[in-house]
């Protein structure tokens, strides 16, 4: 291919007739003020879209557009150029094609960049048009951090030597802090780059074991010598000021940092095991705010009658499900769409997850008596509209917030249940009076959270005889005679899936239920309720995914195993 020609985006998008001459004016100026690109601006205020400018410059300089969200990168040969360096050129290598290479360049109008190219991979270069934004999540996608990583940790173990260093040795953390830093800021980087929602640092018999969570599954990010365990734990419990002197008892803090642009929350917790202090830390990406009702997952006539009931002036809403099944989100994405100038909102919870600007949030402290319960007390006395209890963890929390719910307060809260039906029975256990319980619930939402089959590398499949087995009495005839599932790409590291969505089933408290539940009749409330639902469970919204090709059938088969239907 040809040295290519230095061209104006301005006059290709004009030529064009993408962009108008008063518009062009108007961002050059802006870019001559703030010194960004042009391409920024021009996409910032709105004029064309990052696509609009691919695709000009596609025709413009006849080469190819390639959409890097579908195209599967192959790792080895995108690293022919190093991550400086892409990052710096804003390009990508494509393929090896022997003596050529075809790159992938945000901006390949830029001569300097092409040469610097050439001259790097010694090869005659093909150029692409990719889109900035993807090229730019690509890079952090391939060039993961497993080995600057293992150098920090072999770094770190030559700093702490032969002796294990103790947590009372104060004296230790000047020396061992610089490796520390380094190591800690490249797991949190690489987690970071693969949305992992929590870190895992597990002292083992013969190794230290560092594993991330990614959309609800373990995976192992190094393994690495022992000795640097205390030292690490050690750091971590400084920045989120714990106790460095204790290491017999489990301890809680957080702290922040940031990555890249990225602000990130850790909610630290440490735990004492046979080969040292087990370090687990859930990160939470401030940056990304707060998902909206619409965008979680819910189907829509459930969505529908959902918005209709948290918008009634009193009452009690529910969401139940197991840790990290995503009973938070729903909560904070209701409060966020209830957060209006005209109503006043509190949450009590333990631990604030998300600030949310507007709010009055309240942080349980059990160590100074400031528990959920009489926190609720004092927070009915401050006149809210709305109050979101984290938890319903006791008969006390259980009994305030029921009774705030029948004295003109919209109260939010979660609890720990199988399913949707179980939950009003689970309530009358902890000893809430079923009369109580029948005038105060309105809704109780369950979820689970299945993973999304990975968009780059889905594949048709048959399925097993067990799975049509299932899928028929889930689906009835409704079953489909093709399914989905990821074959396994860069995209996904390999896995076959890339993100996570909910699935969900929603009990309403109608006069007949509420009337049951008042006489206090387990068993007549349970066939009473799976009537009134008749077949809208968890199971089935998690079968209908599989039967749209957004989850494999193995993903929804293990909400159907969670719950009890």
């Amino acid at each position: 291919m040809a040295r290519p020609e230095k061209v104006r985006l301005g006059e290709i998008l004009l030529q064009q007739k993408v962009l108008t001459e008063e518009q062009l004016r108007l961002a050059l100026a802006e870019q001559k003020e703030s010194g960004r690109k042009l391409g920024q601006v021009l996409i910032a205020n709105g004029y064309v879209s990052e696509d609009d400018i691919c695709r000009a410059m596609t025709r413009q300089l006849n080469i190819p557009y390639i959409n890097l969200k579908t195209y599967n990168l192959n790792p080895e040969v995108v690293r022919q150029l190093p991550e400086m360096r892409a990052r710096r050129y804003r390009a990508l290598v494509l393929e090896d094609r022997g003596n050529s290479a075809l790159v992938g360049m945000a901006d390949p109008t830029d001569l300097f960049v092409y040469d610097e190219i050439a001259r790097l991979l010694k090869k005659d270069i093909e150029l692409a048009v990719v889109a900035e934004e993807a090229l730019f999540q690509a890079i952090s996608r391939i060039y993961r951090k497993t080995e600057e990583i293992s150098d920090a940790a072999r770094e770190l173990k030559q700093e702490v030597g032969e002796t294990q260093i103790s947590f009372s040795d104060a004296g230790g953390v000047g020396l061992e802090e610089a490796p520390v830093v380094r190591l800690l800021q490249t797991i949190f980087d690489d987690a970071s780059q693969v949305q992992a929602s929590d870190v895992h640092i597990e002292p083992q018999e013969s190794a230290l074991h560092i594993r991330l969570r990614i959309d609800g599954v373990m995976h192992l990010q190094t393994e690495t010598d022992l000795r640097i365990a205390a030292p690490l734990a050690l750091r971590l419990k400084i920045m989120a000021g714990l106790d460095i002197s204790e290491k017999r008892l489990p301890q809680d803090g957080r702290f922040n940092i940031r990555v890249g642009q990225q602000q990130i929350d850790v909610r630290m917790s440490t735990m004492p095991t046979k080969y040292g202090e087990s370090v687990v830390m859930r990160l939470l990406n401030q940056s990304r705010g707060i998902l909206g009702l619409d965008v979680i997952g819910m189907p829509e006539s459930m969505l529908k009658r959902f918005r209709e009931i948290i918008h009634r002036p009193n009452g009690l809403v529910l969401v139940t499900g197991p840790t990290g099944s995503g009973k938070t989100t729903t909560l904070y994405g209701a409060l966020s769409e209830l957060n209006t100038s005209d109503r006043k909102l509190i949450t009590i919870e333990d631990p604030v997850e998300y600030k949310l600007p507007g709010i009055n949030q309240v942080q349980v402290n059990d160590k100074i008596d400031l528990t959920f319960a009489r926190v609720l007390r004092a927070s009915l006395r401050q006149d809210p509209d709305v109050v979101l209890i984290g938890e319903m963890r006791d008969e006390e929390t259980a009994q305030v917030g029921m009774r705030a719910a029948l004295t003109g307060h919209l109260v939010f809260s979660t609890l720990h249940t199988n399913d949707a039906i179980s939950t009003p029975n689970r309530l009358l256990d902890m000893g809430v009076p079923g009369y109580i319980l029948a005038s105060a619930l309105q809704v109780v939402m369950a979820q689970r959270l299945v993973r999304l089959i990975c968009d780059a590398c889905s594949e048709p499949c048959e399925p097993s005889v067990a799975e049509r087995e299932w899928l028929k009495a889930t689906l009835g005839d409704g079953a489909a005679q093709t399914y989905a599932q990821g074959r396994g790409c860069p995209h996904c590291n390999g896995s076959g899936y890339r993100g996570r969505i909910g699935v969900y089933e929603m009990l309403e408290m109608t006069e007949a239920l509420a009337d049951i539940a008042s006489r206090e009749d387990h068993a007549g409330f349970i066939q009473a309720a799976e009537r009134q639902m008749a077949g809208l469970n968890l199971r089935r919204h998690a079968a209908e995914l599989a039967r749209q090709g957004r989850t494999t059938i193995a993903e929804a088969m293990t909400v159907s195993n969670q719950a009890v239907f």
